[in-house]
């Protein structure tokens, strides 16, 4: 049986309580100094016949490859009354094919020494394999066969359903931070999609069947549907043959467009509150709507620095303030994923001292929110934060996975290789009165949604 893992799937990727949260992966950045280069990851890029696009991201400092197929689909696309779709169907791709059994896909990358999984957002689902180069066509060749032959039954649907439905119970359900998530989520978006959680309801988990994924399989499954990223040590004459081969037989579909419901005007700020007897410590988070790249790129770029300047880490204005001076926290920042097909989150977190309460976190947090409203952000914060945001990317380089993974989200969210190679210009052109009109624009009251998670009082 195939088990999922927690990349950056099976979960809205926001700000969750329990552990709080990490920051997104970084859009790559390259210049310390404000003087970027436009070469990012240095991708190159090609389109099959079939509407397939083939990204390569060269990396030839060992003899690996990573190959991931994103497909422009997620969780905000299930059928209505029957979320937690897209999810499951990611299950079901190592379920077997026509000429695969159950399972065989992971034996078969497995017994070349090589890893793969999965993972799905809200926007489109992920999958991917790390082998050594010499065993990339039987990666592609593996990968292709799911995309063209895969076979939905009752008799793995059954089954299968029932793994999902037992991640959901402890992810979700065992889970007094996450159960938080999903309802401040549920809140923050009352029409959009986006309310929904990614691994889907419980209730309508339970009731979807071979025919739901098999149709959802047949209308978004498609070439013409889907990105090829080949990370690691192959130049593009030898990848686009291989392409040509295991890909270029796959007819095109005429993917259907994706009709997403709008949100409207938010009208009073919101506020959720879990008690808990498995809580322990407790903790304040806040939601805000927001704009992503592919809604408002220069706000996006501005939000990202903003995020850096209030909660990047130990030298951040919220940690210092409310932790090293203040005290009145043990932990405290920001987090803002810009990379959605619609809108975005910028969420505040943060929890007492042990023992401590919220209200004097919560009331911390807001004077900074006002004194940022109020004064905005010094040139000194902003040359940091651009320099912290662009070297985070010096490093990123060196990853193989981690530039396949941002090259794919951002071209299955509507972005382009050029605009993701334009990023540093973008996020060094960023002025500190674009800082605070973004911060203005997102932090007003009735654009909130503020969840506490607290331990449950004893009788």
């Amino acid at each position: 049986m195939h088990q999922r893992i927690g990349a950056p799937g099976a979960r809205r990727r926001r700000a969750l309580l329990g552990g709080l949260v990490l920051a997104g992966l970084v859009l790559a950045g390259v210049s310390l100094a404000g003087t970027a280069s436009a070469a990012v990851f240095r991708p190159e890029t090609f389109t099959l016949a079939n509407g397939l696009q083939v990204v390569l991201v060269p990396n030839h400092r060992a003899p690996i490859v990573t190959e991931m197929v994103f497909y422009k689909v997620g969780a905000a696309d299930d059928p209505v009354g029957k979320s937690g779709a897209a999810h499951f169907l990611e299950h079901l791709m190592f379920r077997g094919t026509k000429t695969m059994a159950p399972g065989e896909y992971s034996a078969e990358i497995a017994r070349v020494g090589g890893e793969e999984n999965a993972y799905t957002t809200e926007d489109y689902t992920a999958f991917y394999a790390t082998v050594a180069l010499e065993h990339l066509p039987l990666a592609m060749k593996l990968e292709a066969d799911r995309m063209a032959n895969l076979q939905i039954t009752d008799a793995v649907v059954e089954p299968e359903r029932e793994v999902i439905i037992e991640e959901r119970r402890q992810r979700i359900d065992n889970d007094p931070g996450a159960q938080l998530g999903e309802r401040l989520q549920a809140a923050l978006f009352l029409n959009h999609p986006y309310r929904l959680p990614t691994i889907g309801w419980a209730h309508e988990m339970r009731g979807l069947t071979a025919a739901d994924e098999d149709a959802f399989y047949r209308r978004w499954y498609a070439p013409d549907n889907a990105i090829l990223v080949i990370a690691g040590d192959i130049d593009v004459a030898t990848l686009r043959p291989l392409a040509e081969k295991y890909f270029g037989g796959i007819a095109g579909r005429g993917v259907p467009p994706r009709h997403r419901l709008e949100e409207p005007p938010a009208l009073t700020p919101r506020r959720v509150t879990l008690e808990s007897e498995s809580v322990q410590q407790p903790s304040w988070v806040r939601f805000y709507q927001a704009p992503s790249y592919h809604t408002d790129a220069k706000s996006a770029a501005a939000l990202q620095v903003l995020a850096e300047i209030l909660g990047g880490g130990a030298t951040s204005r919220l940690y210092r303030r409310l932790v090293v001076d203040g005290r009145v926290a043990s932990a405290a920042g920001t987090s803002y994923d810009p990379d959605e097909l619609d809108r975005a989150v910028f969420s505040f977190y943060a929890s007492p001292p042990s023992g401590g309460h919220v209200e004097p976190v919560e009331q911390a947090v807001g004077v900074e929110i006002d004194r940022l409203l109020r004064d905005g952000v010094t040139e000194a914060e902003l040359a940091t934060a651009k320099s912290l945001l662009q070297a985070a990317a010096v490093k990123a380089r060196d990853s193989l996975t981690g530039p396949a993974r941002t090259i794919g989200a951002a071209l299955a969210t509507g972005g382009t290789v050029d605009e993701l190679e334009a990023w540093p210009e973008k996020i060094g052109a960023v002025t500190a009165a674009e800082v605070v009109a973004a911060a203005r624009a997102v932090m007003l009251p009735e654009n909130s949604v503020t969840g506490l998670l607290l331990p449950k009082p004893t009788s």
